[in-house]
């Protein structure tokens, strides 16, 4: 079996790419990134392209299934980037994909394209799909489920796929998660258990999360078993504060919502922070997933916890750590969080 996996240098693809290798069914793998990396995994074959403006058909050509992770967080101060590259983007993925007769189709959908939902007791895949309008993550995500309900309705022989994962961290990638989200003013020997002065106890703040490498294997069932729709993933136990400040030993301070969404607010627009408020609202809203279906249909079953998660997350940002592609690049010290920060966090892609 031949796969093609778009997007397969960032915290999901590496992981992807790597559970794909490790199954002998699949004979080869075309890593598709818009540039380059030195990680040289070896079934996987390495094309430089851009979603928005590539020639994807001429990649996708002989493939059996193509995997559609390509997505760009940043600039959050430029929501027309974001729409261009994931929504836009996305939809050439989709096209190209009929185009070359690929039979299969999996792509990254998000907890985040779930309309607002309930925090005490998990949804299954029936919820609806609206995301919320004021994050543009989940606009775009929420977006291209309507473009797949349209596309499976006019491709019936594509075998489509949509991976609903909570928030997915692994160690490798916790420099990148902290330039995308966290920004340049965040030291790296505070993010660790015993430095952090307080976390914020906010109300409503229910999240769930697993492993990049679960992820990744949820992926390869996803390719290589005969299943469709959408697959909810999340591991065990829900992230609330209480959790968060036992993982990192720290207190609770009471915090508001409209508090918490006004200093990110804040930070945000004058460029400290590259996480945008709609982000901190969207975190408050979007449901608890069930994951029955994942486990029943795909026979997943995450390795770690979701507390392993961000316990490796979190060491991984203490150490800068990262891979030899250009999204996980590890930490550069002083000359990288000043690019950061002259670059303007949140304002380019």
């Amino acid at each position: 079996m031949r796969v093609i996996v778009v997007g397969a240098t960032g915290n999901v693809g590496t992981s992807v790419v790597t559970a794909l290798e490790e199954d002998p069914s699949i004979t080869s793998i075309v890593g598709v990134a818009r540039r380059m990396p030195r990680w040289r995994p070896g079934k996987t074959e390495w094309r430089a392209a851009d979603i928005a403006t590539g020639d994807l058909t001429e990649i996708f050509s002989g493939a059996d299934a193509v995997v559609n992770l390509a997505w760009l967080f940043q600039p959050t101060h430029d929501p027309v980037v974001t729409w261009r590259s994931n929504v836009l983007g996305g939809m050439r993925v989709f096209h190209a994909a009929a185009e070359a007769g690929v039979s299969t189709l999996v792509h990254a959908s998000s907890v985040g394209a779930y309309s607002p939902g309930p925090k005490d007791h998990p949804v299954d895949e029936s919820w609806p799909t609206h995301g919320w309008p004021r994050a543009a993550y989940a606009r775009e995500k929420a977006y291209l489920e309507r473009v797949l309900d349209i596309y499976e309705r006019d491709h019936p022989g594509i075998r489509v796929v949509r991976m609903r994962p909570g928030f997915i961290f692994k160690r490798e990638a916790a420099t990148q998660q902290r330039r995308l989200f966290a920004g340049p003013f965040v030291p790296q020997r505070l993010v660790r258990p015993g430095r952090v002065p307080f976390v914020p106890d906010i109300p409503g703040l229910r999240i769930q999360a697993l492993h990049s490498d679960d992820a990744g294997e949820a992926y390869r069932l996803a390719v290589t078993r005969p299943v469709s729709g959408a697959f909810n993933l999340a591991a065990d136990p829900v992230v609330d504060p209480a959790a968060l400040a036992r993982l990192l030993s720290a207190r609770l301070v009471p915090v508001p919502p409209w508090l918490a969404r006004g200093a990110v607010a804040a930070g945000w627009h004058l460029h400290l922070v590259p996480a945008s408020p709609g982000l901190v609202e969207m975190a408050l809203r979007i449901p608890l997933m069930d994951t029955t279906r994942a486990r029943a249909e795909l026979g997943w079953r995450p390795r770690r916890t979701a507390l392993d998660a961000l316990r490796e997350m979190l060491a991984g940002m203490t150490g800068g750590a990262g891979m030899d592609t250009p999204p996980l690049e590890p930490e550069s010290g002083l000359r990288g969080r000043l690019h950061e920060l002259t670059t303007g966090a949140g304002s380019r892609p």
